[in-house]
């Protein structure tokens, strides 16, 4: 939650934002172009190594014993099972709401995906030159090389250089999560001018009313993900939903106000211990893991986001492009792990990468605040849910409850 110093910041920024886009004196709206173009730049600096550090060190951290790796195929499989859910039904909404494009003063571009196919995409994410891949903003290629390295490292026979490789990455991935914290601090800076260019095109014709369904999308997509697909997921297993909500409502709770899924994230193996009565060797992976690659709601924003911006930048969005999207926001929502923002800054690094005009964003940004705690909450009870089902079932069959609590 904000503090008092934090809130008055914002409260600046905005004002001044408002000020300064609605001024008809050149310097004032042109400084806030500035600083918004500074930020998208920022953020794409950022972003691939944030990106690449997270999924590395994710898959290399996993242990090796036969157990532990029967849990990382059963964490895997799940995650990546409920990710691709969430996508689907927020390109099922997005299909049957249909947002509408806004008007703005910016024409539409011609973007790599209209110009060369999807297949042609496809090919380029795969990389000929491991550096292009960082210096080009490549994310699917930096997440494909990302993803080989990462358990590549598992496979180092001396234990002693396995250890010191994955250290360096561990260490790397720490100072970029600094540097975010420090960009966080300054982000009034960046709401200021993402305000003042939304202002300014507000001005020329920017309709934000037309902007409603696609929130409505996002806000819907994780809504049905959270109260009915997961549940029913879990029902099916033979688990109550109802008794793994109550038990672990507390955790759910810190991450909708915290909107980090890492800061909730010793609520959320202290709730799975004591409430739910999972195995602590289980909680102490498999939430951690989760913390790091099970993000449903960032995989609906990506969908949701990249979609509605291609669509307003002149890309058609046909069944077949939907579909190779729900598996790129799926592989893409991976690298969001402990990012603040991370999927407001992954998006824009997606549709900068594919040179997609990102002026948009910054209508998302103002409203991102409530779209990130919604979307957090869905995250850890997505975690809480995964790791249910990977501890021994037996312990949370449906009606076998002693003294109000599960099992």
């Amino acid at each position: 939650m904000l503090n008092k110093k934090s809130f008055f910041c914002y409260l600046a920024a905005v004002i001044l934002a408002v000020v300064f886009g609605m001024s008809d004196v050149p310097i004032l709206w042109r400084t806030g172009m500035f600083c918004a173009e500074v930020f998208i730049r920022i953020f794409r600096c950022i972003s691939m190594p944030i990106i690449s550090l997270s999924v590395i060190v994710a898959l290399a951290s996993c242990g090796s014993s036969d157990r532990m790796r029967t849990i990382w195929k059963r964490t895997l499989f799940y995650t990546f099972s409920t990710t691709i859910a969430a996508a689907t039904v927020a390109a099922v909404l997005y299909t049957i709401i249909l947002p509408a494009n806004v008007t703005t003063g910016v024409s539409p571009a011609p973007t790599p995906v209209a110009r060369h196919g999807y297949l042609y995409y496809l090919l380029d994410v795969i990389p000929d030159d491991v550096m292009a891949a960082f210096i080009h903003h490549k994310v699917l290629s930096v997440l494909l090389i990302s993803i080989i390295t990462g358990i590549s490292i598992k496979f180092i026979p001396e234990e002693d250089t396995k250890h010191v490789v994955l250290k360096f990455f561990q260490g790397l991935h720490g100072i970029f999560l600094h540097v975010t914290r420090f960009v966080v601090r300054a982000l009034p800076v960046g709401m200021f001018g993402f305000i003042c260019v939304s202002i300014q095109e507000s001005r020329t014709g920017v309709q934000l009313a037309e902007m409603g369904k696609y929130f409505l999308v996002i806000v819907l997509a994780n809504i049905l993900q959270g109260m009915f697909v997961l549940p029913l997921w879990l029902l099916l297993k033979g688990i109550n939903p109802l008794k793994v909500f109550r038990g672990m409502f507390p955790a759910l709770s810190v991450a909708f106000f915290s909107k980090s899924s890492s800061a909730a994230l010793p609520v959320t193996m202290e709730m799975a211990e004591k409430n739910l009565s999972i195995q602590r060797e289980t909680s102490r992976f498999v939430l951690p893991l989760c913390t790091t690659i099970n993000m449903n709601g960032c995989a609906a924003f990506i969908f949701t986001t990249v979609t509605y911006l291609m669509q307003n930048y002149g890309s058609s969005s046909s069944l077949a492009s939907m579909v190779l999207w729900i598996f790129i926001s799926t592989v893409a929502a991976v690298g969001n792990a402990g990012v603040p923002m991370g999927c407001f800054m992954l998006s824009a690094s997606l549709l900068s990468s594919m040179g997609i005009p990102t002026q948009l964003m910054g209508i998302i940004l103002p409203f991102y605040g409530i779209i990130d705690m919604v979307e957090t909450a869905l995250n850890v009870w997505s975690d809480s849910c995964v790791a249910t089902a990977i501890d021994s079932p037996e312990c949370l069959r449906i009606k076998k409850f002693h003294g109000g609590k599960i099992c």
